[in-house]
């Protein structure tokens, strides 16, 4: 396999010239390099310099699985959980994310744990699930830090600690994930606390997704005059872009 992808690489150089960087991937995943293996893989997923190619990028995460890397086990889960390289397949990439996992992936920890929350590929096993999350948060995973703080929240599979969740949306919303961001601004709002919360807003607003917009266009709505008509404005556009005629007014 290694030869073919070797052949195909150089093949995709012969078209167009890439940019420094992404040559200076390419080059190192011909060396053997596995982190380097993982982003070219990557770059032939989604890149804005070459046409996608999956296949090609699941054969080089495979060879960068075998040398032991843990995100190349996790990018063969994804590659199986979405239908990318490899025909749709749950309980494959459960097997994978579970390889990362032991490798000491948080990604692939966390993605696991969604499986398993979500009986996706697996029955379903929430005591399971908070496991996971909660290893993945300790090792600062920012998304993991954000579900495990439903978990507080709500009581599931653990007492009900509100001070304890808040305290991990925060670590979450901290460490860049939007979601965290979103419902660390919720409990300030609740709190009182409107100017931090729509600080934090301003944060998620870009990388959120519809769900999440949708969910700050309600609270910024009911905030009026007191909270940020540019921010609620920007909520809207993105929205606007994705398609979505939220009934707000």
């Amino acid at each position: 396999m290694f030869s073919v992808l070797r052949r195909s690489a150089r093949a995709r150089v012969d078209r167009a010239p890439l940019p420094e960087h992404i040559e200076a991937i390419r080059l190192g995943a011909l060396k053997g390099d596995p982190l380097a293996q993982v982003q070219w893989g990557q770059a032939l997923l989604d890149s804005d310099y070459m046409e996608s190619d999956p296949a090609a990028a699941a054969g080089w995460f495979s060879i960068a699985a075998k040398a032991g890397f843990g995100p190349a086990e996790n990018m063969l889960g994804r590659c199986h959980h979405f239908g990318r390289g490899y025909p749709k397949d749950l309980a494959r990439a459960a097997v994978h994310y579970g390889r990362a996992a032991a490798l000491g992936d948080e990604w692939g920890r966390y993605n696991l744990g969604i499986l398993t929350l979500r009986g996706l590929g697996m029955p379903a096993d929430r005591a399971r699930a908070f496991a996971l999350f909660s290893v993945a948060a300790a090792n600062g995973h920012a998304k993991s830090m954000n579900i495990l703080a439903r978990f507080l929240e709500e009581g599931w599979e653990t007492e009900r600690d509100p001070a304890a969740a808040l305290r991990w949306y925060r670590r979450s919303a901290e460490g860049g994930d939007y979601r965290g961001q979103h419902n660390y601004a919720t409990a300030l709002l609740e709190a009182g606390f409107a100017e931090e919360a729509l600080g934090w807003w301003r944060r998620a607003v870009e990388d959120a997704t519809s769900d999440i917009l949708l969910a700050m266009e309600r609270s910024l709505g009911r905030l009026g005059a007191a909270g940020d008509v540019v921010l609620l404005g920007q909520v809207r556009r993105r929205l606007g872009k994705m398609g979505i005629t939220a009934p707000y007014g």
